[in-house]
């Protein structure tokens, strides 16, 4: 947990403080005086008595203790200041703003390392280097602008970059969201996301603390450790609402199987995120978005009213929240013959709700207090009401306002003239109200926010028989890719069923194969690693003729060392993949197999472990669930044992941390059994 002499300082120390509010040490100085720090202020400047009304100290020998110090100098100066402020001065809280460290060369990671081991060995913490600060109701030790808004109800933000934070606490003053603290880490030397995230949760007080938490990232160190408390956040009834840099960073170029391929690193952020149980955008104005309608409503909304004075912007709205899973139902005949009593002439009632731009205040009021009163098939309302290009909307606005005041039912105001009405905007949002520009991200964000559940943990173990049998497999294979016999062996010991196969490298072999199987056969070449790209899989062979002719061929090919010969199975190709990267639990990929799997991309990604029910209901979400559960006369496959197959996996994975890679392209899934064909597995020492 941050300390409090990092977060609720009683006195603080400006290293650099100076008179020029367009430098860092007198920006900053500005802002604690403009909020009106009510600690003891004090100064390091070797120019000056007295800066910004504040008593300064030219000789850091002379200085005085202080819960926190703020470094606004070049980053070669700081370290003999801060030799001297730690070890004499006992101050055990730093802030250092001052850029030119691991961000920039080698020299500059020595030196931020060389910081960070004479805190660390003085039982200190650091925020940054290179950040703008921490801004909270206690203190604004930031030196940009602007402020935010700041309430015990507002947001907690935590941002990797300092620029980033500003612009989008400048986008928050068009919404009207306050905050309850901004903290940037910067570099992140000592307190990253993770420690941010890990002081929220064990400051957390049920009465005081924000339920709703923003976050900007550019990269985690330690992923098990966000997981850990982003899922203890939302036990506590948070929300989290994160921004990730970075999604395009070029994954592995050539990789041994389809989950390699397809495992990038922002496959791994997606699905740590969808177990933690975060909201993901991909905007600054997509973050406040979401912040805002979390401020106005808790809960998940998903059937919603729209009323609006402009035809187009409603119709826009309906179709984002409709194509984001949301419901905007038509009313029944009653509810809209009573709406249209209210209205004039020409008006819609059906929903969207459409005033018409001559609509007045008192048919807003009177539509708004039907619908949250009388209308039970919905639980929000959105509002949209900008410009009707005469006329005044002080009315209209005054009508929202009381009604959000009023109404059992959430109030969702979109205003979008933000040039013509300005100032009528501002006015609405002095009164404490949050409201939206744009209709589209509106509509983006209550589906994503809706799609959000509560994170589930999943803790069930292999029984010790079935653990030893597969770590005897492990342990006599060597490193590397197992044989295929070996993949499907470790299989058939969690409970998949696999397809009897044979290997053959010497061509007189395949006479005593026919004995052991039936025909029809497939034949695959081994070796070669994406066998259906050099025609390396034979398929329907019925006669011993037809297997020496396939033999032969397969063989020619460069870096065949056998084959694999199998009997044919029927049933749709669906997968299961595994892959392992350092930091992160194992990631599991399930979906429709075969070349389908990278064509269609059809699948789902999730962190291990998961339960049947989990693996279940993500298969429900598949675009192609229809096919699986059967459709147009043709049976559908087993879910509840493909299902059971990826959480067997997905446990195999948990309690093996050799396994590095796992693919099983194609199970082959009918409506009685899924059964493995093919798989490969690749184990490292741990």
């Amino acid at each position: 947990m941050l300390p409090k002499e990092l977060t609720d300082p009683k006195s603080i120390l400006v290293v650099g403080g100076s008179q020029n509010p367009d430098q860092l040490g007198g920006s900053v100085l500005k802002n604690l005086l403009d909020q009106q720090y009510k600690g003891q202020l004090f100064v390091l400047n070797p120019k000056r008595d007295l800066v910004q009304g504040i008593v300064s100290f030219k000789d850091v020998e002379k200085a005085p203790h202080a819960d926190l110090a703020i470094f606004a100098i070049p980053a070669a100066n700081i370290y003999p200041i801060l030799k001297v402020l730690s070890l004499q001065k006992k101050i055990r809280a730093y802030i250092i703003y001052s850029a030119g460290f691991s961000e920039l060369n080698e020299e500059g990671r020595k030196l931020e390392q060389k910081i960070l081991n004479l805190i660390n060995r003085t039982g200190s913490c650091l925020l940054g280097p290179n950040n703008i600060g921490l801004l909270n109701r206690n203190f604004a030790g930031i030196f940009t602008k602007p402020i935010p808004k700041l309430d015990a109800g507002g947001v907690d933000f935590v941002s990797a970059s300092g620029a980033t934070a500003v612009f989008t606490l400048e986008a928050a003053q068009q919404t009207g969201l306050s905050f309850n603290s901004v903290i940037t880490v910067g570099n992140g030397a000592q307190i990253g996301i993770e420690e941010v995230l890990q002081h929220w949760d064990e400051a957390f007080a049920e009465q005081t603390s924000s339920r709703v938490k923003l976050l900007y990232i550019e990269g985690l160190r330690e992923p098990e450790k966000f997981l850990h408390h982003c899922i203890s956040l939302r036990n506590k009834g948070c929300h989290l609402v994160a921004l990730k840099a970075g999604s395009t960073e070029k994954g592995i170029e050539a990789a041994a199987s389809h989950t390699g391929a397809m495992a990038s690193p922002d496959l791994f952020v997606q699905a740590l995120f969808e177990k933690a149980g975060v909201i993901r955008c991909h905007s600054r104005y997509a973050l406040i978005t979401i912040a805002g309608l979390l401020q106005l409503s808790a809960s998940a909304i998903s059937r919603l009213a729209v009323i609006t004075h402009a035809g187009g912007p409603g119709v826009i709205l309906t179709d984002h929240l409709v194509n984001n899973g949301l419901d905007v139902p038509t009313f029944s005949e009653y509810h809209q013959r009573m709406i249209k009593n209210m209205l004039f002439p020409g008006a819609s009632a059906s929903n969207p709700i459409d005033l018409l731009a001559t609509g007045t205040a008192e048919q807003l009021e009177t539509v708004i207090e039907y619908c949250d009163e009388q209308i039970d098939e919905i639980d929000g309302i959105i509002v949209i009401f900008g410009s009707p290009g005469l006329g005044s909307v002080k009315t209209a606005y005054e009508v929202i306002h009381k009604r959000s005041n009023l109404d059992r039912k959430p109030i969702f105001p979109v205003l979008p003239s933000v040039v013509n009405l300005k100032e009528d905007i501002q006015e609405f949002l002095n009164k404490g109200h949050i409201a939206f520009f744009d209709e589209s991200l509106v509509g983006h964000g209550l589906g994503k926010i809706s799609k959000i559940n509560r994170p589930e943990v999943y803790t069930e173990q292999f029984e010790p028989t079935e653990s030893t049998r597969i770590r005897k497999v492990l342990q006599g294979s060597g490193y590397g890719y197992l044989e295929p016999s070996e993949c499907l062996e470790i299989l058939r010991n969690i409970g998949i069923q696999t397809v009897d196969q044979f290997v053959v490298s010497k061509k007189g072999d395949l006479n005593k194969v026919v004995k052991k199987i039936e025909f029809p056969l497939v034949m695959k070449v081994i070796g070669i690693i994406h066998k259906t790209d050099q025609n390396g899989v034979i398929l329907n062979l019925n006669s011993l003729k037809e297997l020496q002719s396939s033999y032969k061929r397969l063989m020619a090919l460069k870096g065949a060392t056998g084959v694999l010969i199998q009997p044919m199975v029927s049933g749709l190709e669906v997968f299961i993949g595994a892959k392992r990267v350092i930091g992160f639990p194992p990631l599991i990929l399930f979906g429709f197999g075969g070349i389908y799997v990278e064509i269609m991309k059809e699948f789902k990604q999730v962190l291990a472990p998961l339960s049947t029910s989990q693996a279940f209901k993500l298969l429900s979400e598949l675009k192609g669930h229809e096919i699986l559960q059967g459709v147009r006369g043709k049976k559908g496959i087993n879910l509840e044992e493909f299902a059971t197959s990826i959480s067997a996996i997905s446990l195999l994975m948990t309690e093996f941390p050799e396994i590095v890679e796992l693919d099983i392209n194609p199970l082959k899934a009918n409506s009685s059994q899924v059964i493995a064909v093919d798989a490969r597995i690749r184990i490292e020492e741990i």
